[in-house]
This record gives C-alpha cells, sequence and structure tokens, in this order.
C-alpha cells in the first residue's frame, strides 16, 4: 500500500520482525501519569470504542522513501484497528492496520525540542512526520509545568494551524464529541496541571478514583439516612 506526497513516497508496511525498536526512556517521571489520565477517564465515561487505540509511547510506523521511519508519541487517540491486537503488539502501521490517528499529545520536557520539528530529510522530525507524512489531524502541545496547551488542526492546505480556545479555555474535538482543556489538581500525589476531557455539555468526564469517591459519599449519606430512621444499615 502506497502514497504519494510531493517527492515523498510513503508506503504503509508492517514492521519486520527483527526490527529493532529504540528503547529510549521517556523523558520524565510525569508523562506516562499524564498519558494515564487521558484514557481514565475516556473509559471510565465509555467514550472508547471496542477498536480503539490509545498507545502511549508506542510506535507508530510509516515508510518513507523505502525507509522505516517510527515515531512514539506521548498519547495518541486512534479510532479504530482493524487487525487483532496480538498483531500490534510492537507497533502500529496506519492505513495497513487501522485509521491514521485522530489525535497526537506530545508533553514538552526540558530535554527534548523535537515537537516542532520540522526536518524533512530522514528521519524527519516530529511535527513535519504527524503534518505531512501520517497526516494526522490534530495535533497538541503540552507543557505541563505551566499548564501551557496548543492544539493544532490540520488545514485544507495540509498544514498545521493553531486553533483558539474557547470561552472556557478548552477546544472542542468533533469526532470525540468532547472538549479537551487543561485542569490543576491531584493524582496520583502529584499535583499540577493535567489534561482533562469534557463532554458536549462541558461537564468534567471524572477519573476511577473521583467516581469511587462520588459512590463512597453516597453510601455515607444513604447509611447516615438510615440510621436517622432507626435502622442500622447491612455492612
Amino acid at each position: 500500500m502506497a502514497t504519494s506526497i510531493a517527492s515523498f513516497k510513503i508506503t504503509w508496511e508492517p514492521l519486520p520482525d527483527d526490527f529493532i525498536l529504540p528503547d529510549d526512556p521517556v523523558d520524565n517521571i510525569n508523562q506516562p501519569a499524564l498519558a494515564a489520565a487521558l484514557t481514565d477517564s475516556l473509559q471510565n465515561a465509555g467514550k472508547l470504542p471496542p477498536n480503539s487505540l490509545t498507545p502511549t509511547n508506542y510506535g507508530i510506523c510509516a515508510t518513507v522513501n523505502d525507509k522505516i521511519v517510527i515515531k512514539a508519541p506521548d498519547w495518541a487517540f486512534i479510532p479504530e484497528i482493524r487487525v487483532p491486537r496480538t498483531d500490534i503488539q510492537r507497533s502500529y502501521t496506519p492505513q495497513l492496520q487501522g485509521d491514521i490517528p485522530l489525535l497526537v499529545i506530545e508533553f514538552l520536557s526540558d530535554t527534548e525540542g523535537g515537537e516542532y520539528s520540522i526536518k524533512s530529510t530522514y528521519p524527519p522530525g516530529k511535527w513535519f512526520f504527524y503534518q505531512t507524512i501520517l497526516q494526522v489531524k490534530y495535533y497538541v502541545i503540552f507543557e505541563p509545568q505551566q499548564g501551557i496547551l496548543e492544539v493544532y488542526v490540520l488545514n485544507e492546505n495540509g498544514e498545521y494551524q493553531l486553533q483558539t480556545a474557547n470561552a472556557n479555555s478548552r477546544y472542542f474535538i468533533p469526532e470525540m464529541n468532547l472538549y479537551l482543556g487543561v485542569w490543576q489538581g491531584t493524582r496520583e500525589n502529584r499535583t499540577g496541571y493535567w489534561l482533562r476531557w469534557w463532554d458536549e455539555s462541558e461537564s468534567l468526564l471524572l477519573w476511577g478514583f473521583e467516581l469511587a469517591e462520588i459512590e463512597h459519599q453516597r453510601a455515607e449519606r444513604l447509611a447516615a439516612q438510615l440510621r436517622a430512621a432507626g435502622i442500622e444499615p447491612e455492612v
């Protein structure tokens, strides 16, 4: 399967079994938690279709001018894969194995500056790869220390265009029927800025521990009401 974009020959081929994947560590300790938080609330709200994929630091591949290119975004949303999950344990090739990612997110760090790289020569920069090779519709860059969020959308010219947030500083993703924005608070012993989802009415999608706390408070209120009525609640 091949695609031609200007002077680039793009083919969608499975990663060879003997291909050695890079074993680089994530840039900092916060990135896995930030990524897990995005998937957590989607799962709890029933917003993940059965064949969707939300990979974290996981190789997404294309073959450009006969050379394999792999980028591992910090988080991505792939609406549908069309192969068994056992076929994509090591990496994922769009078009061949399922959809192009709808959205990729990179978390800025102190040591990595490649999130804005438009380098087109091999190996291409992240920005160039997502925009020109994969043509991912939404490219999100988040700086978690200051809570700075940039959302870019692929325009009709095939270039990323910076979007303007709504009055609540959130960005609507129509294909997901969700808003994405910045929230400040605590999760997993980390207090700071997080990326979070809101539904179409801008109600916050809750994390698992938040839902559990709401259920705990509801049970406590019910128990108190029963005791007030002279009934000892069953434990």
